[in-house]
């Protein structure tokens, strides 16, 4: 068993505050062996859900839109951050309905991840939802134009392998999603 041990916060400052969307804290830490570190920096970012939706018939469905991140139109699953007084499960299911129209039948939470192991940012919680059918038209409310895109599983896939997704994000929930399928894929 290792005994390795964390990390220890002197001093914390906030630097930047845009409520509800970015906090900036620069950190002075010590670190086990007794160094001090300072200007260490730590993100805080709302919590997130990223959903994967599937249809009974095995297509995949993404969202293609503009993202100022990568600065490009880019595709992904539906996305969102959660709101004060939400759970997981039930932002994912707002923002599946918001952005496809769609409800689904069975849903599998696939984890929840850190998106920097090393400034923090946020918790990005992963689900599949499968068996996915049409409700109501898509509704967004959001910034950007989008439209959705219902691919097949090795589609997804062979743009999966080609790196052709370009935020982390999309990145895993698309690899775990695919390999809870348990899709037969080339």
């Amino acid at each position: 068993m290792s005994d390795l041990k964390p990390w220890k916060i002197i001093h914390r400052k906030l630097i930047l505050d845009r409520p509800p969307w970015l906090r900036v804290h620069e950190d002075q830490v010590a670190l086990p062996d007794g160094q001090i570190v300072d200007g260490y920096l730590h993100l805080e970012q709302p919590a997130f859900v990223i959903v994967v939706p599937v249809q009974a018939g095995g297509l995949i469905g993404l969202i293609r839109s503009y993202k100022h991140g990568v600065s490009a139109v880019d595709l992904h699953p539906p996305a969102g951050y959660i709101e004060t007084g939400e759970d997981a499960l039930s932002t994912a299911k707002r923002e599946l309905l918001e952005e496809t129209g769609c409800e689904a039948e069975i849903w599998d939470e696939l984890g929840s991840y850190v998106v920097s192991g090393n400034r923090g940012s946020g918790l990005a919680h992963i689900f599949l939802a499968s068996d996915c059918h049409q409700v109501t038209r898509p509704d967004s409310g959001d910034l950007e134009e989008q439209e959705v895109v219902w691919l097949p599983a090795d589609e997804v896939y062979r743009l999966w392998t080609a790196g052709k997704f370009r935020q982390l994000a999309t990145v895993a929930a698309i690899g775990l999603s695919l390999a809870r399928l348990k899709i037969e894929l080339p």
